[in-house]
């Protein structure tokens, strides 16, 4: 069993508990209220720039300079592509560019962003790689369960599906699991253990991040 296997097991229970979230379903079936996504989507956008630090972090720290450039290619293809493709979708929900940069972050937001900048910034290339793995492989698991399911005749709830099932996304999420596998083969159990410990964090920041959608989460002062 590989290292990545042993932390599927202990994502499954948060995993599923995404999945059979009423954000996810409604997405799923395409009945989610929009005010929701519009949320969503805002928030996302936040999470986003923080999630660029961390690829420029993971750059910095990487031990070879081929995981440098992959990092650095992370950064630019987030950055520059991935950030382009959110604003165009949030236009589709009629929201601005203007409205994304001027959004603030809610307490989940800013609560998983600094955890993940904190651990990318004061901790070692490897807890790095297992607190940001959580992001592309729980995104990559709900969109090709949503799939299996059947795409809803909802166009952009469909696109969403699409692109986190997508065999180019999917790819990426391969590629990020195998680091977290080569870096924990030379890794000492105690090493190990943190990195579960990391893990199953970001795990749970991401239903975190699913249920304050759902709830659109504010400050409460």
């Amino acid at each position: 069993m590989s290292f990545t296997d042993e932390l599927r097991d202990d994502a499954d229970e948060v995993w599923s508990a995404i999945y059979d979230h009423p954000m996810v379903a409604g997405i799923g079936d395409g009945t989610l209220d929009e005010e929701n996504f519009r949320y969503w989507l805002r928030q996302d956008y936040v999470y986003l720039v923080d999630y660029c630090r961390l690829f420029a972090l993971g750059a910095a720290q990487a031990p070879t300079l081929e995981r440098m450039g992959t990092f650095a290619t992370l950064l630019s293809e987030t950055l520059h592509t991935e950030m382009d493709l959110h604003r165009e979708y949030a236009a589709d929900f009629d929201i601005s560019a203007a409205e994304l940069e001027a959004t603030t972050a809610s307490p989940t937001t800013q609560a998983y962003t600094d955890f993940l900048v904190r651990i990318a910034s004061m901790g070692t290339f490897g807890e790095l790689v297992a607190a940001l793995l959580p992001c592309m492989w729980g995104f990559n698991d709900t969109g090709r369960r949503l799939r299996e399911d059947g795409l809803p005749d909802e166009d952009r709830y469909a696109e969403w599906i699409r692109t986190y099932s997508s065999d180019e996304f999917t790819e990426l999420t391969e590629w990020c699991k195998s680091l977290m596998d080569d870096v924990a083969a030379s890794a000492t159990e105690s090493e190990r253990e943190r990195y579960r410990r990391l893990f199953l964090t970001s795990a749970r920041y991401e239903y975190a991040f699913w249920d304050a959608a759902w709830r659109r989460e504010e400050w409460s002062v």
